[in-house]
């Protein structure tokens, strides 16, 4: 499927000591909801503290909106972001929060900022700070922060990670209606290691593994080229060379297979599912694991 980018990266490189972050290319498309989708550790959170402009300590190149770099006018202004820390300081009061939000951004609306505060039942008014704020709470004010602004990208760092369930689907209705509003023209782009409770949001999905892509794709031609196979363990020998992240037990087994892979199972007694997307990311990072059975 062919669609219009948002932001564009290629060739980027950042090295640590034990660890390289070496993304060939990805793209995010304008007008929906991309998950950056691995496990902790793939390099999820640098890849985005790069997009973002957080580190400029690395090799590549990212492209922004039409064709612009961050640094050009406005387009910092064009993206929201929240990050797994904290990025307002601890010892703020709530109170400095807004206002800070208002110095820094013009377009920063505070009636809407005070709209969603209630809205998402964060108690400002009970806490001398930020420090006072369960961890869910914190990742909902800055929700709100940059949800109070006309931004057009919104990079969410392990947005859901410290929610509870209910916040979790009221974030993925955050989203979806960010993007309608948006009529076309606003993207999210959010990092999970868990895409289980953040599916039903997903339109397109980039899976990592050590640093690099293993997969990127809009989520229906993922299931697409990606078939689940079921069988019973009796079978396991004439299929275990064909499936991805396969999973044996005394009962049967079950893995994925590419939709192109799908002959070399002929005259093999094996029942065929749609995979969930959860299943596809876990069953490619299983066969890219260096983690044994024990």
């Amino acid at each position: 499927m062919e669609f219009e980018s948002i932001l564009t990266a290629k060739s980027i490189v950042k090295k640590y000591k034990g660890f390289t972050l070496n993304v060939e290319k990805f793209e995010i498309p304008k007008g929906f909801s991309t998950a950056l989708i691995g496990e902790n550790g793939a390099g999820k959170t640098t890849l985005l503290n790069i997009l973002s402009g957080i580190r400029r300590d690395f090799k590549g190149e990212v492209v922004y909106f039409e064709g612009k770099g961050l640094e050009d006018e406005g387009v910092r202004d064009r993206i929201g972001y929240t990050s797994t820390s904290n990025y307002y300081f601890s010892n703020w009061s709530t109170k400095q929060v807004k206002e800070i939000n208002k110095a820094l951004f013009d377009d920063f609306d505070e009636a809407r900022y005070d709209k969603i505060i209630t809205a998402l039942d964060i108690p400002v008014n009970n806490v001398k700070s930020i420090k006072g704020l369960s961890d869910g709470n914190k990742v909902k004010l800055m929700l709100a922060g940059v949800l109070s602004r006309k931004t057009d990208l919104l990079m969410l760092d392990e947005p859901a990670s410290p929610l509870d369930p209910l916040m979790r689907s009221k974030l993925c209705d955050i989203i979806h209606k960010y993007i309608e509003e948006g009529q076309g023209e606003r993207s999210v782009f959010f990092s999970t290691h868990n895409i289980s409770d953040m599916e039903n949001v997903t339109d397109y999905a980039i899976i990592m593994d050590k640093g690099s892509i293993l997969e990127q794709g809009f989520v229906e031609e993922l299931k697409e080229k990606y078939i689940l196979v079921k069988g019973e363990t009796a079978d396991y020998d004439a299929c275990k060379n064909v499936l991805l992240g396969i999973n044996k037990s005394n009962y049967g087994f079950e893995g994925l297979c590419e939709s192109s892979k799908l002959d070399r199972l002929a005259g093999v007694k094996v029942a065929y599912e749609t995979a969930t997307l959860s299943q596809i990311c876990v069953g490619l990072m299983k066969a890219h694991s260096s983690i044994m059975d024990f």
